[in-house]
């Protein structure tokens, strides 16, 4: 009874499967639910294959941010923005008048000179022997200019005194030997030879008596009035000589001409410097030793469309920027308009005296140069405001100006109306600034590709 009991028992712990249905035979809205889902998911996955096959890389393109400007003169109000670079006023090339090897120099790129600070010096032997020998050829001319001024001194004239006395008196004594010398040839007893000898004897005494007392005279005259002249243009020769040479040894000592920074060092120590040609070989003679300027003294160089040159006036006031400190803002003022324009690029040169420059500014940096009105302020709510963006983002589709924005990574277009050209831009209305419009990309790009600004990731 025992094991009928557990049999039973056992079999109440069997699983009734007569409750749970036939897949096969299971409700239709079960299976159709069960085929819809299976399908979406199939649809699903065709679609991002498809997409994945048919989608092209975006399109790289450049951007520009636009900008709200006014369009309108008032006071402090832009008229025209200009772009240029950074100048120096004057801009000094350092060379030689002397041509010679550098001995010694001491500046470097970067220095701040002072006027007159030694620079370069070169070497000079040759130019202190020429100095010293006009100098000595100046001191000997001086010397006989002062000889001929002072005239002949008393022993001078006593000497000459002596010698006329002397030749008088012998011219006397051959006088008389002549006389006897007549008397015995008239007597037979001296022969016609002797004649000729005493009467020679005699004119020749009496010449060089007649000599002496000319000499004799001359001293007591002194030099002539034109060998003075003569003497003293000879004095004044040799001094310009001497000062000349004077210049060429103190050329080999090459200064500063101006206060200033220096640009460029061109020049090294044992290199020939040349006051005459310079050569581009490796080795060949330098044509000069350093660039300088006073970066005190810089202007903004600027060429400026003819379309917008009569916006502008003489000393006109601007603002200064660069790019590399787009914060920092200096006052200017038009210094110089050039007085005649460009015709290969259709532009004036106009030059910006920055007032108030500081170590921020450098030679050749990119500069934004914004002109101020000068007419009263009431004219600034008479005209409109534009947004300003590059020349090259302005395309024409259908007759029609638009712009390509960069926004979402997608090219989105937007119809404007140009206001105005600048030199560097133009002026539209249509757009509220501050948008990245795009200047460089392909001639087909429309509303709606996937583009990639360059530079980004």
């Amino acid at each position: 009874m025992a094991l009928d009991t557990k049999h039973e028992d056992l079999q109440s712990l069997r699983i009734d499967r007569s409750a749970y249905h036939d897949p096969q035979n299971g409700p239709a809205w079960a299976r159709r639910y069960i085929i819809i889902g299976i399908a979406i998911v199939v649809l699903l996955g065709l679609f991002a294959l498809a997409y994945r096959l048919l989608s092209t890389d975006p399109i790289e393109v450049e951007v520009s941010r636009a900008t709200a400007e006014t369009s309108g003169a008032g006071i402090g109000g832009v008229v025209l923005s200009a772009t240029g670079y950074i100048v120096p006023h004057h801009k000094i090339n350092v060379k030689s008048k002397v041509t010679g090897l550098v001995k010694w120099i001491g500046v470097e790129k970067g220095d701040k000179v002072k006027e007159g600070q030694v620079l370069v010096r070169l070497e000079d032997n040759e130019f202190r022997a020429q100095y010293e020998q006009q100098r000595g050829a100046a001191e000997n001319a001086k010397a006989y200019l002062q000889e001929l001024e002072n005239g002949s001194r008393p022993e001078e004239i006593a000497q000459a005194q002596h010698n006329f006395d002397e030749a008088v008196a012998t011219a006397g004594n051959d006088k008389l030997t002549l006389d006897r010398t007549k008397q015995l040839f008239a007597q037979g007893v001296l022969s016609r030879q002797s004649l000729d000898d005493a009467t020679a004897r005699y004119n020749a005494d009496q010449a060089r008596a007649n000599s002496l007392e000319r000499s004799l005279q001359l001293a007591k005259l002194g030099p002539r009035a034109e060998e003075i002249a003569r003497a003293k243009g000879q004095v004044m020769q040799a001094e310009g000589a001497a000062a000349y040479a004077k210049t060429l040894l103190d050329a080999t000592v090459i200064r500063a001409p101006v206060d200033g920074t220096i640009l460029e060092r061109t020049a090294e120590k044992g290199e020939l410097i040349t006051a005459q040609f310079a050569s581009s070989a490796e080795g060949g003679p330098q044509g000069s030793i350093a660039t300088l300027a006073d970066l005190n003294d810089i202007q903004a160089d600027l060429d400026i469309a003819q379309d917008d040159f009569a916006k502008l006036t003489p000393h006109q006031k601007a603002v200064v920027t660069v790019d590399a400190f787009p914060d920092l803002k200096y006052d200017g003022v038009i210094a110089e308009i050039s007085p005649e324009a460009n015709r290969q690029k259709a532009t004036v040169e106009v030059k910006v005296q920055i007032k108030n420059p500081d170590s921020h500014l450098r030679p050749e940096m990119n500069t934004t140069v914004k002109f101020l009105a000068d007419e009263p302020a009431k004219r600034a709510t008479q005209e409109s405001t534009g947004i300003f963006v590059p020349t090259t983002s302005v395309r024409s589709r259908d007759g029609k100006n638009i712009v390509l924005i960069a926004f979402n990574g997608k090219a989105v277009a937007r119809g404007v109306q140009v206001i105005s050209q600048r030199s560097n831009g133009v002026m539209v209305q249509g757009l509220v600034g501050g948008e990245d419009v795009i200047t460089a990309g392909p001639q087909n790009l429309k509303d709606g590709d996937k583009i990639k600004i360059k530079g980004q990731s």
